[in-house]
């Protein structure tokens, strides 16, 4: 099979001493002694071959005041807005030393940008996964990295879970298939190839290396998004605030991208119209770049108080909604994909107070507070309409629950201690409603946070609690705790 390399990026960290693995370099006999010293020529004869095209000795011998070493240490200290001496002070070496990525900076930088896929709609998935964090986290990380250029562009971002994915995400060490090895802890930590077939836009994480959540370690997050920028086709930025910096760093502003990258962003793919200022620079906090605060969203499923805002069916699959995040768990399956909605549904950057799933027309109904969006297979469906298309009164601006019964072809729509029937068949609320709660549902005393139903019941989620409900007899049969459905 023909592999195109035509663009990849390589997080790296350049270090001397005993651990740099770089060729012996004899140096030349007529050159006068150079000031600086031998392991920093060497760090930095290595560094501009591979960042900016020094071409190597035949013999591994360095000219170190040959005019093309000095004006390749020239170009690389203007991409780094340093002053353009052409001698390796202590502050181009101290960015020579810096964790970055392996693109070269100067001939392949441009503004205008490289390739692109050929569509807005980007498959991703994950293959290998870390020994350092849970699957869930990485799930969570990665997609989150994924959002971060959903939000500022027209791309949406859909899992997969099969090999024919656009970008393959991995966590390999050593060598791994694809000419680009990696180098064990303290060197390497990442690569990412350009849009295209075979290898193109996948993204290689090093194993080796300590991938944390936090601002410890290596930041998954943060390494990932930058590395997607790539994967999408984005070239690197000499701009410190921009994401494509070359250099990697663990602090950032909780918004990761600059307006440069948003313009570049949207310079391969078409923009959005009446884009947001969040997706700019803000000052919200980011869950994931807080420390502490990024385990709880993880941790909290199984928590003993766990409460859900909204419960689904979408097709194979259930849907557990609390403020903007959300779980997915498929029904064959033990798995459990996890993260922001908007990680999922871009178009929806708000909590889901109730949602209902109407099988015969393949369609969900996801409503936040008196408006809903329509979801047909994975998509959602034009702009959210307003609550009082299914009847309501004008009084009535948000539910607690919703539940669609097959066998009824009624959808139920629970707010306080009342509810209402509406006809999916003729698109009408029922004569006679709302009622009241108690009334319908003898046992349910309490406001109902969500519902769902499935195999004959409607299983009421109350608080922490699932009252399982036997529609037909009109009593609570069961009940458990509301996270169980996820495993806890």
């Amino acid at each position: 099979m023909h592999v195109m390399l035509l663009s990849y990026s390589v997080l790296v960290l350049l270090m001397p001493g005993p651990c740099f693995t770089a060729p012996t370099f004899i140096p030349e006999e007529e050159c006068t002694p150079s000031p600086e010293p031998q392991v920093d020529l060497k760090l930095a004869t290595d560094y501009l071959h591979q960042y900016y095209n020094l071409q190597k000795d035949p013999f591994g011998r360095i000219k170190r005041s040959g005019p093309s070493f000095t004006s390749k240490v020239k170009d690389m200290q203007i991409f780094f807005g340093l002053n353009a001496t052409g001698v390796l002070d202590s502050g181009t070496l101290e960015v020579m030393r810096s964790p970055r990525c392996g693109v070269p900076d100067v001939e392949e930088y441009s503004h205008i940008q490289g390739t692109r896929w050929n569509k807005n709609v980007i498959t991703y998935s994950i293959g290998r996964y870390t020994r350092d964090l849970p699957r869930n986290t990485v799930d969570f990380l990665i997609g989150s990295a994924f959002s971060v250029w959903a939000r500022a562009s027209s791309l949406t971002f859909v899992r997969s879970h099969t090999r024919n994915a656009d970008i393959m995400v991995e966590f390999v060490t050593n060598a791994h298939g694809d000419l680009f090895p990696f180098d064990g802890p303290g060197g390497t930590l990442a690569h990412a190839f350009g849009p295209g077939s075979g290898v193109g836009g996948d993204t290689h994480f090093d194993d080796d290396e300590r991938w944390t959540a936090g601002g410890t370690g290596f930041n998954l997050f943060v390494v990932a998004a930058h590395e997607f920028g790539h994967a999408l086709g984005l070239k690197h930025s000499g701009n410190p605030e921009s994401l494509m910096y070359p250099t990697y760093r663990a602090s950032h502003p909780a918004n990761l991208l600059s307006r440069e990258d948003v313009a570049n962003i949207n310079a391969l793919y078409s923009p959005v119209r009446g884009l947001p200022n969040f997706v700019l620079r803000n000052t919200q906090q980011n869950p994931w770049l807080s420390g502490s605060q990024f385990p709880r969203l993880m941790e909290d499923k199984c928590a003993p108080d766990m409460t859900f805002d909204a419960v689904s069916t979408l097709g194979d699959a259930t849907f557990f909604f609390r403020e903007r995040y959300l779980w997915i768990k498929h029904n064959e399956l033990d798995d459990i994909k996890e993260g922001p909605i908007t990680n999922f549904m871009p178009k929806i950057e708000t909590s889901i107070d109730a949602a209902f799933w109407v099988p015969r027309r393949s369609t969900a109904y996801l409503i936040h507070e008196s408006m809903f969006w329509t979801v047909k297979g994975s998509l959602v469906k034009g702009k959210p309409r307003a609550l009082s298309h299914f009847g309501f009164p004008a009084w009535i601006q948000d539910v607690d629950a919703a539940v669609h019964i097959v066998k009824t072809g009624r959808t139920l729509f629970f707010m306080h201690d009342i509810y209402w029937s509406y006809n999916e068949n003729r698109r009408v609320m029922d004569f006679g409603y709302p009622k009241y709660i108690t009334e319908g549902f003898p046992g349910v005393n309490a406001t109902i946070n969500a519902a769902v139903h499935k195999e004959g019941f409607i299983y009421f989620f109350v608080g922490p609690q699932v009252y399982k409900y036997d529609f037909t007899q009109k009593h609570v049969v069961g009940v458990e705790k509301a996270n169980s459905w996820l495993g806890c």
